[in-house]
Order: C-alpha cells, then sequence, then structure tokens
C-alpha cells in the first residue's frame, strides 16, 4: 500500500526528530519523511494527522500470549489484535507455555502461528532451563536458531547461580540478552507487598528484599562474565538505587517496568480485588515515586506491559488463590501517557521507552522511522480523554484494575509493515 500521512507531529527518537512532519509510506516501507510531502494521487489512504502524534509501532519486551497450551486464557491472533489495539507492531512473548518454549520445535510452532494468526511481529523468549525447573539448561542454540531474541525464566527465577552463570556465559555466544525475573522464592511466600496495606487487610506479604537480592546477585553474575541482563518488571526504591548505581560501572545492564507498577500502590489491594494481584505486587507509594524517577533520570530503559491475561475464573476467587496478572496492552499507551500529562517525561523520551531502547536492547530493526525501514507506524492522540471498558478488550483476557478509569491518551491507527492493522472507531 501507498500512504501519506500528513500534518502529524513525528516523534522519531532514533533519528532525533520531533516536529510536524509527513511519513511517506511505500510498499510496506518508510519512503519518506520530510515537510509538506505531496500527494502523488496514487495512495490508497491519505490520513490527516492535524493535532495527532506519529511514531514508530511500539515493541513490548515482556507479553504472554498463552499459546500453545492455554489458549482458553489467550492466544497469538487475539493477543496481537490487543497489541496493535494498544500500538505495538512487535511483541516478545514470554516462554510459560505448555509445552514450556525450551526446544526449537515449541519455538518454530510459535513462529509458524505468529505469521499465520499474528497482526503484529511476534518473536518468541525461549525459557534459560528445561521446563522451567532450573535444573539444566534448555537447547538454547537450536532455539536461537529458530527465531528466539532472548532467554528468560520468567515468572520463576534462576534459584542455582552458578547454572544462571552458565546460562550468561553461553548466550554470548549469539548476543541475545538474559530477560532475568527477580524473585527469591524462600521470600517471596505471600500475595501482596510488605507494608501498612498488608498489615490492614492481614494478606500474606511479600517484602520488597524478595526482588532486590535478586537483582543485586544477577548483575554481580552478569558483570562477572561480562554479559548482558535486563531486568525485567521491576517494582522497588531498592532495586531502582541498585541498578543505577550498578549502571555506572558495567554497561551492559538494562531494565524495564510496567506501568502498573507507576501507577497504581499497594492500597489498591485493600478492596481485595484480584484483578490487583500481579507478581512482583504492588508497591508503596515511595516505590512508585521511585519508579517514576527511575524512567525520568533514565535509569529505567523500557516500559513493557507483562501482559497476562487470564480467563475469568482464575481471578473470580479468594485473592490468596487467584491467578498473578493483569491484561495490559490495551492500556499501557494511556496509562503511560500519564508521565507525560504529570511532566514525568516529555513526548519524545515517553515514546523512546516503546520504541528505541527496546529495539536497541533486543536487536531489532524496528521502533524508527527511517527511509528503507519496515513501515511499522502509529497515530495516536495524546490529550483524547476516554474511558477503560474492558468489555470492549481484543484480548481474551479481560483481568483490569483499571475497568472504569478515565485515562487520557489514546492509539489511533496502527500500521504494520505498510499495512493499517488497526483503526480507532
Amino acid at each position: 500500500m501507498k500512504i501519506l500521512i500528513k500534518n502529524g507531529r513525528v516523534l522519531d527518537p532514533k533519528n532525533g526528530i520531533d516536529g510536524v512532519m509527513d511519513v511517506y509510506i511505500n510498499g510496506g516501507v518508510i519512503e519518506r519523511v520530510d515537510r509538506n510531502i505531496r500527494t502523488r494521487g496514487t495512495e490508497e489512504e491519505v490520513i490527516d494527522a492535524k493535532g495527532l502524534c506519529v511514531a514508530p509501532g511500539f515493541i513490548d519486551v515482556h507479553v504472554h500470549l498463552r499459546e500453545p497450551g492455554y489458549e482458553y486464557k489467550e492466544n497469538i491472533k487475539t493477543g496481537t489484535a490487543a497489541a496493535v489495539k494498544g500500538g505495538f507492531t512487535t511483541v516478545i512473548c514470554m516462554a510459560n507455555t505448555n509445552p514450556v518454549n525450551d526446544n526449537k520445535s515449541v519455538t518454530e510452532y510459535i513462529v509458524k502461528q505468529a505469521k499465520k494468526d499474528g497482526s503484529c511481529r511476534v518473536f518468541p523468549c525461549g525459557a534459560i532451563t528445561k521446563g522451567l525447573k532450573g535444573e539444566e539448561l534448555s537447547e538454547i542454540g537450536e532455539m536461537y536458531e529458530s527465531g528466539i531474541v532472548a532467554i528468560s525464566d520468567d515468572g520463576k527465577s534462576v534459584k542455582n547461580s552458578q547454572l544462571l552463570r552458565k546460562a550468561l556465559e553461553y548466550v554470548k555466544l549469539f548476543e541475545i540478552p538474559v530477560i532475568s525475573h527477580c524473585e527469591d522464592e524462600d521470600l517471596s511466600t505471600g500475595f501482596v507487598n510488605e507494608g501498612r496495606a498488608s498489615v490492614i487487610s492481614g494478606l500474606d506479604s511479600i517484602p520488597t528484599i524478595a526482588e532486590e537480592v535478586i537483582v543485586k546477585r544477577d548483575m554481580a553474575i552478569a558483570e562477572y562474565v561480562r554479559s548482558r541482563i535486563h531486568l525485567t518488571h521491576l517494582s522497588t526504591k531498592g532495586s531502582i538505587e541498585a541498578v543505577r548505581e550498578a549502571k555506572k560501572r558495567y554497561g551492559k545492564i538494562t531494565c524495564d517496568t510496567c506501568p502498573h507498577y507507576f501507577t497504581l500502590t499497594d492500597a489498591a489491594t485493600l478492596g481485595f480485588d484480584t484483578h490487583t494481584k500481579v507478581n512482583p505486587p504492588l508497591r508503596s507509594h515511595e516505590d512508585v515515586e521511585a519508579i517514576r524517577e527511575g524512567l525520568r533520570d533514565g535509569t529505567i530503559d523500557i516500559i513493557a506491559t507483562d501482559h497476562a491475561p487470564h480467563e475469568a475464573a482464575s481471578k473470580d476467587v479468594e485473592f490468596n488463590l487467584a491467578s498473578s496478572g493483569i491484561s495490559g496492552l490495551e492500556t499501557a499507551l494511556g496509562l503511560s501517557m500519564g508521565l507525560f500529562h504529570d511532566g514525568v517525561l516529555d513526548l519524545i523520551e515517553l515514546v523512546r521507552k516503546f520504541t528505541e531502547n527496546p529495539a536497541r536492547v533486543f536487536k531489532l530493526p524496528f521502533g524508527e522511522l527511517t527511509p528503507g525501514r519496515a513501515a511499522d507506524v502509529i497515530v495516536f492522540d495524546p490529550y483524547i480523554e476516554w474511558t477503560v471498558d474492558k468489555n470492549t478488550f481484543l484480548s481474551k483476557g479481560k483481568n483490569t484494575p483499571f475497568h472504569g478509569w478515565k485515562i487520557k491518551g489514546k492509539n489511533m491507527i496502527t500500521i504494520v509493515e505498510g499495512e493499517i492493522k488497526y483503526r480507532a472507531r
């Protein structure tokens, strides 16, 4: 398709562009980004983006698409439909499927299904250990040849430090990162953050050090073997402080956080709403402020969703029995725009957390509007106010604590490789 997007505020951090410009798409690639591009009369569509922002398609480095094995929660078709609605044109899906993505057969299946059913690009993340059991390394080389872009035991931290060291040494051959789920299982035996809210609710709690000791351990091992490490869904002040200091010494550490960790506090769990149950748990006001500061000063490189869709039955139970997770793809942009409206990040830096930085960390040739690159483009309105309605989610997972919230900022159009995959009605 030939598409001309006119009069939008183009935000392209990779190329240092922030201004009113036009974007011309031809044959699935960006052909030109410039002022006052004239229509040729052969375009299938001319989009007037006056008053809107035009940016590279967002990249989500942490989603759970659930396929294979848990298609009753989500599948590649519904998960990627939710992704493009939210403004994401590329997603990296975690390995805790059934069977676990710990070998090339599962990796190849995911890649094949994504090509058949996906609305956006899907890159698999392989498991560090076989069966996510933390006992034996997976077939990492074969998975890499089949398409993984990282390895992780997300949801289950590798307890054996020597095994983690071997994984970090091995992935240097392929120049892919280890995504670390930082959680000491022996300390993490509760359901909510340890603090005032847990005292009031009486729910078993998880201290912040359950995350922080593994953050420090994993960074220390990565630095020792001179390998790349990416710390995911960080949630505590101590974690951010540790990463900030470690980055001064060692340049191969990156990290992400999620919108719920800079939007909600553990006070949200006082109503025993299981939609507020996540892992790691929602933290204190002090932790939320530290996350926001980490985003502001660049300690936190990426905003990811940790999109974790669940069927209603797994949330409609007692808090201690409920599954952990939030369906996050369709609310991420709007919630993150709160950082802009609150003065934490300007628009170019906010877009950078979703585009240039994840592309750099995971070595993906996307997240930019460079001529000749794939035409992955979104058009969003940073000011429009809308009400979150879980019943309109394209994801199978309706599990969100934000149902009924009024938020400001919404994706309007998503283009993947030159094709319009989503348009707001």
